[in-house]
């Protein structure tokens, strides 16, 4: 008995006429958005920025010197509870002391930003070189206490803007 093949599969089939997806057009697009995006990221960051630095661990570096030893140092800090803002320097508590704040919280738990700021403007009035400020808050105040601390530290509130502390340091309690 002999094998045979059927004609049916010995005839050459003809392709199958299938559309080619041609996704390079929208490549070009995802990529022009993609560039569109990242130079929009970039560009928009810069308006957010504010310069604050971390705390240094370590001493003074040997080529750190005083211009002048004789004027008084102010290592100004203001630090953040739900009692209030306590402000410090370098020798002393700029307040009542002990452990009443220097700047207390309103009667309705809100913090009083424009006498942190009067209080800023005095003390720049006494130490018109100084520039750092370090703020240090607890655990549980908001971000939105820190950052208006900053801005009532940085500069005057009002019309006339005038820069207090520029220099803000982020400390930890």
């Amino acid at each position: 008995m002999a094998f045979y093949y059927s004609r049916r599969k010995l005839k050459p089939r003809e392709e199958e006429e299938t559309g080619e997806l041609n996704i390079v057009p929208y490549l070009d697009i995802l990529m022009n958005l993609i560039l569109f995006m990242l130079l929009s990221i970039t560009g928009l960051a810069s308006f957010g920025i504010l310069n604050v630095t971390a705390p240094n661990y370590g001493g003074p570096t040997a080529g750190a010197q005083q211009d002048n030893p004789e004027t008084p140092k102010l290592t100004l800090s203001v630090l953040i509870s739900k009692k209030g803002h306590f402000i410090n320097s370098e020798n002393a508590i700029l307040g009542q002391g002990g452990s009443e704040p220097t700047i207390p919280t309103k009667a309705d738990g809100s913090y009083d930003y424009a006498a942190l700021n009067a209080k800023m403007v005095e003390i720049k009035q006494a130490f018109p070189g100084e520039t750092k400020v370090i703020i240090g808050a607890d655990s549980d105040v908001q971000y939105e206490a820190l950052i208006a601390t900053m801005d009532a530290c940085r500069e005057t509130q009002g019309k006339d803007r005038h820069l207090l502390f520029p220099d803000v340091t982020l400390g930890a309690m």
